[in-house]
């Protein structure tokens, strides 16, 4: 098989190198601080607009961490404040938080050119960091307030093919279409089975530790399980990406598509 061929020409080292010049511990640690102090703030004024509910950031997020009851209420307690933030967050507020939010999206697009081994993009094209921004925003808070799909068993298969190409357009908008859609895909799958994994090792580990953290260190030790757990989630994205960049380079038959 093509597959079990590529996947033992990678563990051979042939392109390890790429592993550590990556430097994904500090890549995934920028990502979740950055994440937590713009990106954070970003979502959470935005789901206060929600009339519903105006909890749409802290339930899309007990989600993404698939935590248990008590460890969502702990999180719901931490970061649900909607009314109060919408109503006092002025249009200034609101300009510097998307300002500093974009700023998110080019630590990604960074990581993807190094993936890559491309050159960053030019100035002129930071556009693509405002419609990355607005588009996975819109989905995150889609996926927060829309509770038709609570309960629908279709869920998972719309969270996974909606989830794949989501990362599997970003790479393509991030990096300027300077990589093929072929040659994308692969990080794109990689990214979301990440995803899967680490939503299963947080209900395992990082859930009783919410709980656990709430009752001895307060707020603080939710936040600080939440952080560890966008740390995993940078890990997941960047470390996705270059696994697909790896297989797709141990692949002959697709090299021909990299651009």
């Amino acid at each position: 098989m093509g597959i079990s061929r590529a996947i033992r020409r990678i563990r051979a080292g042939r392109r390890w190198g790429q592993v550590s010049d990556l430097e994904l511990w500090q890549r995934s640690l920028g990502f979740a601080a950055l994440g937590f102090l713009t990106l954070v703030p970003l979502l959470i004024v935005v789901s206060a607009a929600d009339p519903a509910s105006g909890r749409g950031f802290a339930q899309w997020l007990g989600d993404g961490l698939g935590v248990s009851t008590a460890a969502r209420a702990e999180i719901e307690r931490l970061f649900a404040l909607p009314g109060e933030a919408w109503r006092t967050t002025t249009a200034f507020g609101l300009a510097v938080l998307t300002v500093f939010g974009v700023s998110f999206g080019t630590v990604v697009q960074s990581g993807y050119e190094k993936v890559w081994d491309l050159p960053p993009a030019r100035w002129w094209a930071r556009w693509r960091h405002v419609v990355w921004l607005a588009v996975f925003v819109g989905l995150l808070l889609l996926s927060a307030i829309a509770p038709v799909w609570r309960d629908s068993p279709a869920r998972g298969v719309v969270t996974w093919a909606g989830g794949t190409l989501f990362f599997w357009w970003s790479q393509r908008m991030l990096l300027g279409g300077r990589v093929g859609w072929t040659a994308l895909l692969p990080g794109a799958v990689a990214t979301m089975v990440g995803l899967l994994a680490l939503r299963a090792f947080s209900r395992l580990v990082f859930s009783p530790l919410i709980a656990s953290g709430a009752v001895t260190y307060g707020p603080f030790g939710t936040v600080l399980v939440i952080q560890s757990w966008l740390v995993g989630v940078g890990v997941v994205v960047f470390g996705g990406a270059l696994a697909g960049r790896l297989l797709h380079d141990a692949l002959p038959l697709h090299r021909s598509n990299t651009h």
